[in-house]
């Protein structure tokens, strides 16, 4: 499978928080069968109508950039995020988080995978540069971010397949 070369824009990565996990979208049970192209909508949409899929964001501005990438910030009631998203079709959508004095920066990277036929599953592959620290404060502190992105991943295939479900996916 074709996987994306990690670029050499977080050089700290030893010490930062790496969080990835597997989100399986299709299930033999499931009356619904995604295609592997109405997943890739559903990608394209998180990243291009991302108020469909964000808690609390206030607005949002994007720009489509030379390269097909697009630049968004993203407002939150108190916060404003930074990033840059990177398509490579029918695979991945990649963001790259600015680090501000609001948000630590970092990546997320989406990425399709299909072991066989209408069996899909979604990795969500997290980079940031919060500091890994063994103290029990900061492990705690840890595992709520980890929760938290794991939450809202579900949530990011819960609605794909609810517009799969109500035939907006194409």
């Amino acid at each position: 499978m074709h996987r994306i070369p990690e670029r050499s824009l977080y050089p700290f990565k030893e010490k930062s928080l790496h969080y990835e996990h597997l989100i399986e979208v299709n299930k033999p049970i499931n009356t619904l069968i995604l295609t592997r192209k109405k997943l890739w909508r559903g990608l394209v949409l998180r990243a291009t109508q991302p108020e469909n899929f964000l808690v609390g964001l206030n607005d949002c501005i994007i720009r489509e950039g030379k390269d097909g990438t697009l630049e968004r910030k993203l407002n939150f009631s108190q916060t404003r995020i930074l990033d840059r998203v990177i398509f490579t079709t029918l695979h991945s959508v990649r963001y790259e988080i600015e680090a501000t004095n609001e948000h630590p920066g970092g990546s997320l990277t989406t990425s399709i995978e299909e072991p066989s036929e209408d069996y899909l599953f979604v990795r969500f592959n997290y980079l940031t540069t919060l500091t890994q620290v063994q103290d029990e404060d900061s492990a705690y502190y840890m595992e709520l971010v980890k929760s938290a992105y794991q939450e809202a991943d579900f949530d990011t295939i819960r609605r794909i397949r609810q517009l799969g479900e109500e035939n907006l996916l194409g």
